[in-house]
């Protein structure tokens, strides 16, 4: 089969990305299991998402899909858990500033996938664009982090802070992704 990229670096990259999701999502579908679907299900409806999101990025990887598709699907599943864990469903933080912050963030984060993935011409995006889409993320994830460490809620706590890396995870490879693809077709 052959493979899109062939540089060691973005090899990596991606290796790093698959790695890290799948032991993410296999303790999450632990915790799932351990606690039962009443309490765990919104768990369980990300991880599918997030799921998508690792399929769609082999899929790209050997080249079962082209650029505009996984960008545009890439970026539908990473909104919709933005608005749903973030956004809609935000975790209870007891620190106001702190969850009007992630909440701010979130919406830019949203914001910044929307008006990236709008646009017809989204090879015209830079990379320093699409690194802030990874770094805007990781801002939010160490919050919730810093909250969740200092203020421990329950035996949920070990879960919350797998289920906070995920996401951070997946968009460090979705634009090791695009930036990869964007260099191959320059």
């Amino acid at each position: 089969m052959e493979t899109r990229f062939k540089k060691k670096s973005q090899l990596i990259d991606i290796g790093i990305t698959v790695v890290a999701v799948v032991l993410s999502i296999g303790t999450m579908l632990y915790g799932i299991s351990q606690f039962g679907l009443d309490d765990a299900w919104p768990e369980l409806v990300l991880n599918l998402f997030y799921i998508a999101c690792l399929i769609m990025m082999g899929l790209y990887f050997f080249k079962f899909l082209d650029s505009m598709r996984f960008n545009y699907w890439s970026s539908i599943c990473v909104g919709i858990t933005v608005l749903l864990r973030d956004i809609l469903f935000a975790p209870p933080l007891e620190n106001y500033p702190i969850r009007l912050i992630c909440l701010t963030l979130s919406v830019t984060l949203l914001l910044m996938l929307t008006f990236f993935y709008a646009r017809k011409d989204w090879k015209s995006y830079t990379k320093r664009n699409l690194w802030m889409l990874f770094i805007i993320d990781m801002i939010i994830a160490g919050l919730y982090h810093f909250v969740i460490v200092y203020n421990p809620v329950n035996e949920y706590t070990t879960y919350l802070l797998t289920e906070i890396w995920i996401r951070p995870t997946i968009i460090y490879g979705l634009v090791a992704c695009f930036v990869s693809g964007r260099e191959e077709q320059e």
